[in-house]
């Protein structure tokens, strides 16, 4: 894991152990977990276990993980679309300005 040994990763948790305290160790663990959790379920979504993304390069349209999280970004929060579509606005009136 990382090229860290048995030892410095004890060392590591001694050091981590002294500075949270064990009251807030399982609540770090708990965050940590649903970090993972969390990031394993948006790698589902994107579509990177699935054959979606193999029907998408058979296509000739090789999209890469940074697209595809993008587009699923843009789907799923109302904010950014928003935001999207204001910035194109923003260019159409920067061309028609110049």
């Amino acid at each position: 894991m990382f090229g860290f040994g048995t030892t410095e990763l004890l060392i590591i948790g001694g050091i981590i152990l002294l500075i949270f305290g064990a009251k807030r160790l399982p609540e770090i663990g708990k965050g940590l977990g649903g970090a993972i959790k969390e990031f394993r379920k948006v790698r589902k979504d994107v579509g990177l276990n699935d054959k979606e993304g193999d029907a998408e390069e058979k296509g000739g349209e090789e999209k890469s993980l940074e697209n595809r999280l993008v587009e699923k970004v843009i789907e799923d929060v109302p904010a950014v679309k928003k935001g999207l579509a204001v910035k194109k606005k923003a260019d159409k009136i920067k061309k028609i300005m110049k």
